[in-house]
């Protein structure tokens, strides 16, 4: 998928290569939008530019009333940022139904905004939030407002040799209120059908300004301008809400597709703009999400240190890692994923392929302490890392508790999906080591299972985790 890859260690590095490669090379970080591009032939390039040793690029702040996000930020980084949840709650719900916890772990919110898909559910809130972006090259820095920085479907002003450093939000103010909400086909690894973000400022209960953005019925993310125009002055009363639905459809003309048609589309936008502006009348605005970091899933736990006696160095196309305690160096892998080099270097096929694409889970691996989709990782991203394969699931000749559930439950089935699901589980545990049925759930929600139903995969799990 392609022959270069190169790995800067500071920024000015990566705004060096950026300004001598130019459109002969992409930007990588999470991996979770552009492999799956490169594997169906969408932008092929030669040269890939990781960044994620840019560890000056991975930051939350809250400063003077604005909301500043590095580009390596990962979609669980808002969701347990504090800040977030208090100054942009409808960007975290949205983080909250981006793919699977395993997509979660990685995809970085910039990444999501440079795709520039009108399906990308934090692009929504975003606009929603009046977010603007810091655009950055080897001459210099400029800040957009992301409604400008959109040209179409998979289009953005962003030139060939910027790099997007930070996106920046103006902190929601105690009289304003904010909502997402998502309508998918199931409830992880979801492409929206539609998504909708609210931003209502209320003086004294009544409406002085509104922003409503809608995804998935325009090339690019649209303001329900009418509605918003409807709702100025008014108070959020029951027939206000009512007659504000059906007004969204004159703001967009949706198209038919595999997801739905345009008639379903039109009937459930109105039926989504009168639900969550009834949410947000009666206060609920906060109540269709994990809030409590306590019971989230994030599927990561603290990184795994990195063995003392082997000293850190920059990738150079050999990569030196860590496999279930065994360092290895692997030769002609740095043009390959993760999943593959783990197969073909390092013959450890317990590590399925399935879809190649993220959405079924079956090559679900541990890197750094995270759950991580392995044929969305490159394989240089396991340079100086540690990973964990099914093979390294066992100790001490002693199966994991998991893998004894899943025998004693017999949830082993064709055995495809049952090693990513063992390592989706098994980490689970690590995080909530007694986890409810919602918890595992949501855990396994980026597993798919082709052979019959998850009873007794539930079942395994609640059993390792003493809960039945």
């Amino acid at each position: 998928m392609w022959q270069t890859y190169l790995q800067p260690t500071s920024l000015a590095e990566a705004l060096d290569l950026l300004h001598r490669y130019r459109a002969s090379a992409r930007i990588v970080a999470g991996g979770t939008d552009i492999l799956v591009e490169l594997q169906r032939g969408v932008k092929p390039t030669n040269t890939l530019i990781d960044i994620t040793a840019l560890q000056e690029l991975k930051y939350i702040r809250y400063e003077n009333g604005w909301l500043r996000i590095g580009a390596l930020a990962t979609h669980n980084n808002i969701l347990r940022s504090s800040a977030c949840q208090h100054y942009a709650l409808p960007l975290v719900q949205a983080c909250w139904e981006v793919g699977a916890p395993q997509i979660r772990t990685r995809a970085t919110i910039a990444g999501n905004v440079i795709t520039a898909s009108p399906a990308n559910d934090t692009i929504t809130p975003l606009m929603a939030l009046n977010a603007e972006v810091v655009l950055v090259n080897s001459s210099g820095e400029r800040t957009v407002p992301l409604h400008d920085f959109y040209l179409g479907v998979r289009r953005s002003i962003l030139q060939p040799d910027e790099l997007l450093r930070e996106i920046r939000i103006p902190a929601l103010a105690t009289n304003q209120r904010g909502l997402f909400l998502k309508l998918g086909l199931r409830q992880a690894q979801a492409i929206a059908v539609i998504n909708v973000a609210f931003v209502l400022t209320l003086e004294q209960d009544i409406i002085s300004d509104a922003r409503i953005t809608l995804g998935c019925l325009a090339p690019t993310i649209v303001h329900a301008s009418t509605v918003e125009a409807y709702l100025k002055g008014k108070r959020l009363e029951t027939e206000v809400c009512r007659e504000a639905g059906p007004l969204a459809t004159q703001d967009v003309s949706p198209i038919d597709d595999i997801r739905a048609s345009a008639e379903y589309r039109n009937a459930t936008l109105a039926a989504l703009i009168t639900h969550g502006l009834q949410r947000i009348a009666t206060g609920q605005e906060a109540d269709s999400w994990m809030k409590q970091p306590s019971t989230l899933v994030a599927l990561e736990t603290p990184d795994v240190p990195q063995q003392e006696d082997r000293p850190a160095h920059p990738f150079n196309d050999r990569i030196e890692t860590t496999i279930n305690g065994i360092p290895y160096q692997l030769v002609n892998a740095q043009q390959k994923t993760l999943l593959n080099a783990l197969r073909e270097n390092v013959g450890l096929t317990g590590t399925k392929e399935g879809c190649a694409e993220g959405e079924c889970g079956a090559c679900t691996v541990w890197l750094n302490g995270q759950a991580v989709i392995s044929c969305l990782v490159p394989a240089p991203q396991a340079h100086q890392a540690t990973i964990t394969t099914i093979e390294g699931l066992a100790q001490n000749e002693e199966l994991h508790p998991l893998q004894q559930a899943f025998i004693d439950q017999a949830a082993v089935q064709c055995g495809f999906c049952i090693p990513g699901m063992l390592m989706a589980g098994a980490k689970l545990l690590d995080e909530h080591p007694h986890p409810t049925i919602e918890q595992i759930q949501v855990a396994l929600g980026g597993n798919i299972c082709r052979c019959t139903g998850y009873r007794k995969i539930l079942n395994a799990v609640l059993s390792a985790g003493g809960q039945a």
